[in-house]
């Protein structure tokens, strides 16, 4: 290839690189052993939760309606995947290690759930490229248990949660 034509390769190149909807990234499904979610839950705080920091996207996605939140959480955990019921309203169903699509509605996204480490983590992606992700992890020899939200748009945090339950 002719030297003159390498700046404009390198420039395509990089356009296209830049411009690539981010893909999510399978998690375990091996759960670590002695980690049970399951029980009831309460958050603690008289009910508040613990916003660190939120700013709005420009892009307005979409991907907090995949958001459920709650102040009582019932927990179920199988072999298989955990069951998340949201003050006895909405109950989310994820299977460890699990990649498909989710909707709300005509809106749809992609998810992944699984482990990493002690945590259990669900990430939500929209079609714009906003990322909800969800971590749960269980503290204080397992009376504790730690849920931490962000939403993520590109590679900035436009918003994060912290819920911090104790067993009931």
């Amino acid at each position: 290839m002719p030297v003159k034509f390498m700046p404009i390769l390198a420039a395509v190149l990089c356009l296209a690189g830049c411009s690539m909807q981010e893909v999510l990234v399978a998690k375990s499904a091996a759960v670590p052993g002695g980690v049970d979610f399951s029980g009831q839950w309460r958050l603690s705080d008289a009910g508040e939760e613990t916003m660190l920091r939120q700013k709005r996207s420009k892009k307005g996605g979409v991907v907090q309606i995949f958001l459920e939140k709650g102040s009582n959480l019932k927990i179920t955990q199988t072999e298989f995947g955990i069951f998340i019921s949201f003050d006895r309203a909405i109950v989310e169903e994820y299977g460890f290690g699990e990649y498909r699509s989710v909707n709300v509605g005509p809106i749809v996204a992609s998810r992944v759930s699984g482990w990493e480490g002690d945590a259990y983590v669900i990430e939500t992606l929209d079609k714009d490229g906003e990322k909800l992700v969800e971590q749960y992890r269980l503290e204080d020899h397992n009376s504790r248990l730690v849920r931490h939200i962000a939403i993520w748009f590109k590679d900035t945090r436009t918003m994060q949660i912290v819920q911090i339950f104790d067993r009931v």
